[in-house]
């Protein structure tokens, strides 16, 4: 079969104009973490025809991402997610402009985003997160990014919006971000678990146990493709409504869709928000508490 671009997008044609099409051709995205999230994110824009893809990662697919990473098959387990991903991007759009990067990628980013205005953070390393974000808004570039929660969630962080650590009062506000310590780093997390609490329903859709043993660092944090896929996929209509110009109704606080109820969830107004607050941190210090 002989490739044709025109031929891969024309069912595209009806959703997105011809001419927003030509937009999405010619649009770059950078993609960090190609795992979970990311890399559902990276698929679907790849299947929309989006032309230049930048992707970073730095770990190898294991037994355990099969259950969600999209990438990840019994055939590419032992081998790097960037270039699996890369090959298997290849073989979706074989027009598609795909650059790779590992561990290197931290080094390079003022390279990546003179050419990438849109980032999708799709990795769960809070420093490089922290550095990921500063940078950002150095070079004028937005964020699409989604919480730590058991629902699929998504954020968009413009170049003039707070900065995650700013406005959950992580404690690296004005520090370097590789030189915080274990139970800064958890802090951080912490910040955030305690936002996803009080701003959706998302406590009464894990098991709490588990939650407990998350919260003690017994347990790696449970992921399940639903949720993950949906969550990538969400991402990436973020992505695509900031190509085209399209606008938004997701800002860099964010939003939750609970796909058990079918609702979408926004964050709660300053008085719920504070009475939730103090239930949310009672239930945290009770779960912490339970695993010794």
């Amino acid at each position: 079969m002989t490739f044709s671009y025109a031929g891969m997008v024309e069912r595209n044609i009806g959703f997105v104009s011809e001419s927003e099409q030509e937009k999405i051709a010619r649009a770059s995205v950078f993609v960090c973490g190609v795992g979970g999230m990311g890399g559902a994110a990276v698929q679907s824009l790849a299947r929309a025809g989006v032309g230049h893809i930048t992707i970073a990662d730095i770990d190898r697919f294991e037994l355990s991402n099969l259950n969600r990473q999209v990438f990840c098959t019994s055939a590419t387990i032992g081998q790097s997610k960037v270039e699996a991903a890369r090959e298997a991007i290849s073989r979706i759009n074989p027009s598609a402009c795909v650059a790779i990067h590992g561990a290197d990628w931290l080094g390079n980013l003022d390279d990546i985003l003179a050419t990438c205005s849109i980032i999708i953070n799709g990795m769960d390393d809070i420093a490089a997160g922290i550095a990921l974000y500063r940078k950002a808004k150095s070079h004028g570039a937005t964020v699409i990014d989604a919480y730590t929660s058991p629902l699929p969630s998504v954020t968009v962080v413009g170049a003039d919006a707070p900065r995650p650590e700013e406005r959950l009062r992580f404690p690296s506000v004005g520090r370097a971000p590789f030189t915080l310590s274990r139970q800064e780093l958890d802090a951080c997390r912490e910040a955030e678990i305690l936002y996803v609490m009080v701003n959706s329903s998302s406590a009464t859709h894990i098991d709490l146990g588990v939650a407990a043993k998350l919260l003690a660092g017994k347990r790696a944090r449970p992921s399940f493709a639903p949720m993950v896929i949906t969550t990538g996929n969400l991402m990436a209509f973020e992505a695509v409504n900031l190509i085209l110009g399209r606008p938004s109704a997701v800002d860099h606080r964010g939003v939750f869709f609970n796909p058990w109820t079918f609702e979408v969830e926004r964050p709660r107004l300053a008085p719920s928000q504070w009475l939730r607050k103090r239930v949310a941190r009672q239930l945290m210090k009770r779960l912490s508490g339970a695993v010794s």
